[in-house]
């Protein structure tokens, strides 16, 4: 019996849209790694980007668990001697919620090429409203 690898070419991608109002940060990036990464198909092939596109809203509302607004930050860096700089995620989820799942997102996907093909086939929203209604996207419930 042969194994069945998928080929780039003939992956059939659906679009989805997450309502994230009221879910914990890391459940919603994790569930979401997992469909733009394909893992959810039975087609799922580990070297070939078999997954879906989604949309995700309601950034603004997402939960950070425990102490986790205070306690935890968003650090990057400028490439530069003393080029860190943090940002604790309380300001971070006030300001740039949409940066926030995208960071959570990014980190539970592969570090290689591959990896930023998958998130490009991620959006984020703060508010309810998307602007794909063009690509008939199904409503996921992974609540």
């Amino acid at each position: 019996m042969k194994s069945y690898m998928a080929k780039a070419e003939t992956v059939q991608r659906k679009w989805y849209v997450v309502d994230a109002e009221g879910m914990a940060l890391g459940r919603l990036a994790s569930q979401v790694a997992a469909i733009l990464r394909g893992k959810n198909k039975p087609t799922y092939t580990p070297h070939v980007d078999t997954g879906d596109h989604v949309i995700i809203l309601n950034a603004d509302k997402v939960v950070l668990t425990g102490k986790k607004l205070d306690q935890k930050f968003y650090r990057r860096h400028s490439g530069y001697p003393g080029g860190l700089k943090e940002t604790s995620y309380k300001i971070l989820m006030e300001t740039k919620s949409d940066l926030a799942v995208i960071e959570a997102v990014r980190g539970m996907l592969p570090k290689n090429a591959l990896g930023r093909q998958m998130i490009k086939k991620l959006r984020v929203y703060k508010g309810a409203e998307h602007d794909h209604q063009a690509q008939n996207p199904e409503v996921l419930n992974l609540k």
